[in-house]
């Protein structure tokens, strides 16, 4: 279990992850503790001990952070990404194994995205109608790629990302994600 005295770890950042999801899918996120053999309260002290590093007035950046929690990125790729050209750094996370946290740099090594995304290999699930976005199965590429054209809208914190979009033969609605993982999905409007 975590403790203050000990290293933060590849444990404690999923506890991170999933801090910010048990707003949305508390029992998932339960689930996921029992798995991880942590409890609600290892969760909270995890993510306390996240945000004073992300805080510390000696922090070194963020980039530096996840290297230093995560260890070295099992891939690194350019991509390119409009007019910008990017590096994605990519890490597992045990708790999902069919997805990995990437992290995507600017020129100059400024983080400018932090997600979980498809893991290169693995199969990322069959995107048809609303019915099909179960909570935790897919990420917000695949959900965009699936229901073409989406409106990216403003989500209600910085790991938070929000699509509107109208599957086919379906009613409008926004599908809400943290930390790049689906978590819900609110009907907008009627079946057009």
């Amino acid at each position: 279990m975590p403790q203050s005295a000990t290293p933060f770890g590849p444990l404690d950042f999923q506890l991170v992850l999933l801090r910010r999801m048990a707003d949305h899918q508390p029992a998932l996120v339960d689930d996921a503790c029992a798995e991880l053999g942590v409890s609600l309260a290892d969760m909270r002290e995890a993510n306390r001990r996240w945000q004073a590093m992300v805080r510390s007035p000696r922090s070194h950046g963020a980039l530096r952070r996840y290297r230093s929690v995560l260890g070295e990125p099992v891939a690194t790729v350019r991509r390119r990404i409009g007019d910008l050209e990017c590096e994605a750094r990519q890490w597992p996370v045990p708790l999902w194994p069919g997805l990995r946290f990437e992290v995507l740099t600017a020129p100059g090594g400024g983080v400018w995205n932090e997600w979980l995304v498809r893991a290169p290999g693995a199969a990322g699930p069959v995107l048809r109608t609303a019915e099909d976005l179960v909570p935790w199965s897919c990420t917000v590429d695949e959900v965009a790629r699936a229901f073409a054209p989406v409106r990216p809208l403003e989500g209600t914190a910085p790991t938070r990302w929000r699509l509107a979009f109208t599957p086919p033969g379906g009613r409008p609605c926004v599908a809400g994600f943290t930390w790049g993982l689906l978590q819900e999905v609110a009907y907008t409007g009627t079946a057009q």
